[in-house]
């Protein structure tokens, strides 16, 4: 039970990776409050409606939290979409809307959590970027853009507030088997399987063990880290 008496607010926890995370957080003792557009009404979690790129409705939800709770121990921005048009096919509006979630929706996250955490000079957050948001495949310029600010943001945040107790890390999620990757066209996630050592797609639930890794104290003296959970695909 790593994380018995903690709170965690994690993204885009409706499916994939955030619901498999929400429920490994609990299912280890945390009170898990699952973020999404339409707020997860699941067993063992606490459904908060969230959308990440309105600052508005982070602030609205970060006071419930804390009128509930009294803390926030555990941030998981997880929430994302993919965009996958190249540059000279991109409409701004596309661009702009996997900016608004994918890179402003952590940023606010960040804005509105670490203070709570700083209050109490502890905390860990974990943001789930992507392998692509490290090394290119053809198009899908505003998913490769705002995982890569991901990264950087990750780093960023992570020197700027070890001194203060609070831990920021990074999962790298390769091909995985999400509803994100069946909506994708057939020929990309073949390409990408193909150039995965361990030759099969990743489980939701590897990602959200790798995120309770770094989210619990057997992380403790790691900042600033990108877990790579890709097959292999990083080490080629």
């Amino acid at each position: 039970m790593r994380f018995e008496g903690r709170v965690a607010i994690v993204t885009g926890a409706a499916r994939g990776f955030g619901a498999a995370i929400a429920h490994l957080l609990a299912s280890e003792g945390a009170q898990v409050y699952a973020a999404d557009l339409n707020a997860p009404q699941q067993t063992g979690l606490r459904a908060l409606q969230l959308d990440v790129s309105d600052e508005k409705a982070w602030v609205a939800a970060v006071a419930t939290v804390f009128s509930e709770a009294g803390k926030i121990d555990i941030l998981v921005n997880n929430a994302g979409i993919n965009i996958y048009p190249a540059a000279h096919e991109i409409e701004l509006a596309e661009w702009n809307r996997a900016i608004a979630v994918n890179q402003t929706g952590v940023m606010l996250g960040l804005r509105h959590v670490l203070p709570l955490m700083l209050l109490r000079g502890n905390g860990a957050i974990v943001n789930v970027s992507s392998t692509l948001g490290v090394v290119a495949v053809a198009g899908a310029i505003a998913y490769h853009a705002t995982k890569g600010a991901v990264s950087q943001m990750t780093r960023n945040a992570a020197i700027t507030y070890a001194a203060r107790g609070i831990r920021v890390n990074e999962v790298l999620p390769g091909i995985s088997d999400t509803d994100l990757v069946r909506s994708q066209a057939d020929e990309f996630t073949q390409a990408s399987l193909t150039r995965t050592p361990m030759g099969r797609l990743g489980r939701a639930t590897e990602i959200a063990a790798a995120v309770a890794f770094l989210a619990s104290d057997d992380a403790s003296f790691i900042t600033g880290a990108s877990l790579a959970v890709d097959g292999g695909y990083l080490a080629q």
